[in-house]
């Protein structure tokens, strides 16, 4: 179920919110909203909130077992458990076919076998258990560090795991930041209307800006020899479309969790306006960047072990980061190219290359250096990044495509347009502070209103982090 559809908007939200506030006793909320988020997650296919449950139930017991224990073999072990299972879980469904298909390339390399020797089984990738069983194993970790206490019941932990607003994509949530909220939360007029202000913007930052610029993606992504125009167009457009996508749902997420009583964190603080990538990572997917360094880069030895030690600490973070984003070899490329320039302006003090320019400059350099990234996220093979880059630098020749789509359609690049001036010069949605008032009532009725429309134009598209 998508938050930008009918069946989400006009029917699954009220049942919520009515159930939630006048027909369930506030004793039985929690266990009210778990069984809701299951229903959410169960109408895309109702067989995988087995998966979701087995990963509850496993980080539930070994949370409880690490914290029962004195003896550090215990819980290590029931620490290996959850860690072990959560990956097996995302490490099957996610890269089983990657491993194979790259195994069978590898041994045709080396002229062992004719034919494939390893199956593919074309796995389906349950949707947002990237999100989820980080989420759920976080849980297990935080409790062996000493960061976080058990769940008093099942229900709370099962609710924090499911919890719908935040489910498919995120904001990836510690448990010891809800822990509180799940035994008690305030429910005031403020938090409510605060959480529609979030739900409202996010919703047309994802089908109006998003979705808008998405037209004009395929120009640069979807022809074997993208011109000049269309490579910059269509990379820029994707720029934009994953921002204002991933930051919408985002968006949608917190005034979901503001609406049932529930403070999630920020996931996204203006990126574009990065004066660095180093910069940029502590403002781009927060609360992935938060996890990486607390579960991964720390544990490696972050900073601690030298210099050298270091720049290998975040190009190997970044490189799992790349590959968590999807089983393809193009993410991981990408997370190199941010761990390797990660790694060079460590070398240079935690700061841009451009430092001393001009905030402008460093801006600018900063963005370009992301669209690059962006090439490798989007492009289904390196083939295509490579033409795409090819076009970029004039080598596949000057376009008149665009000259042409705008005197026809001109919407598109009007929206590509509002979407920069959104992401360089307008505040975010977390700093904006709007108070419940005549004019905030008809702006936030208007876009809900021109969002209805645009979905019903263009019916309800999936947000591109579904895929991860």
């Amino acid at each position: 179920m998508l938050f930008n559809s009918y069946e989400f908007l006009f029917v699954f939200l009220p049942i919520v919110l009515l159930g939630y506030y006048v027909l369930v006793p506030k004793r039985a909320r929690l266990g009210f909203i778990t069984l809701m988020s299951y229903l959410f997650y169960g109408w895309w296919d109702w067989r995988f909130c087995s998966l979701m449950l087995i990963s509850t139930v496993i980080d539930y017991q070994s949370g409880k077992r690490i914290h029962a224990s004195s003896d550090p073999r215990v819980r290590k072990r029931w620490l290996l458990l959850s860690i072990v299972s959560n990956v097996s879980l995302l490490g099957f469904f996610k890269y089983f076919d990657l491993t194979a298909d790259t195994a069978n390339q590898l041994l045709a390399w080396f002229g062992v076998g004719a034919e494939p020797l390893i199956p593919l089984l074309n796995v389906v990738l349950p949707v947002g258990i990237s999100f989820y069983t980080f989420q759920s194993m976080s849980y297990s970790l935080d409790i062996y560090m000493g960061a976080a206490k058990p769940a008093r019941s099942p229900v709370q932990f099962a609710c924090y795991v499911a919890l719908f607003p935040q489910l498919i994509a995120g904001p990836i949530v510690r448990y010891r930041d809800l822990a509180d909220q799940l035994v008690y939360r305030t429910h005031t007029w403020a938090k409510c209307s605060l959480g529609i202000q979030f739900f409202v913007a996010g919703l047309a930052k994802k089908v109006i800006l998003a979705d808008g610029a998405a037209f004009l993606v395929g120009d640069a992504f979807e022809v074997a020899a993208p011109g000049l125009f269309s490579a910059w167009i269509g990379t820029l457009a994707y720029t934009m479309q994953i921002y204002f996508d991933f930051s919408g749902y985002s968006d949608m997420a917190v005034g979901l969790g503001l609406m049932l009583g529930f403070r999630l964190p920020q996931n996204f603080n203006s990126p574009y306006k990065a004066l660095s990538i180093t910069d940029f990572w502590r403002r781009w997917h927060i609360t992935l960047s938060s996890w990486l360094r607390d579960y991964l880069y720390i544990p490696l030895g972050g900073n601690r072990l030298g210099a050298t030690r270091t720049y290998v600490n975040l190009l190997i973070t970044m490189l799992l980061g790349g590959l968590w984003h999807g089983a393809h070899w193009n993410f991981v490329i990408w997370g190199g190219f941010h761990g390797a320039l990660l790694a060079i302006e460590r070398m240079w003090g935690k700061r841009g290359l451009l430092t001393r320019a001009p905030q402008l400059i460093q801006q600018s350099a900063t963005f370009l250096l992301v669209m690059v990234g962006w090439v490798f996220f989007r492009a289904e093979s390196l083939g295509q990044a490579g033409a795409v880059f090819r076009g970029m630098l004039g080598f596949n020749g000057v376009d008149a495509v665009i000259h042409e789509r705008m005197a026809t359609d001109p919407l598109p690049y009007i929206l590509l347009g509002i979407s920069l001036v959104g992401a360089f010069c307008f505040r975010n949605t977390w700093e904006i502070r709007w108070r419940p008032n005549l004019i905030w009532f008809v702006t936030l009725g208007s876009l809900f209103v021109l969002s209805v429309f645009v979905i019903l134009v263009n019916t309800a598209s999936p947000f591109l982090y579904f895929q991860f």
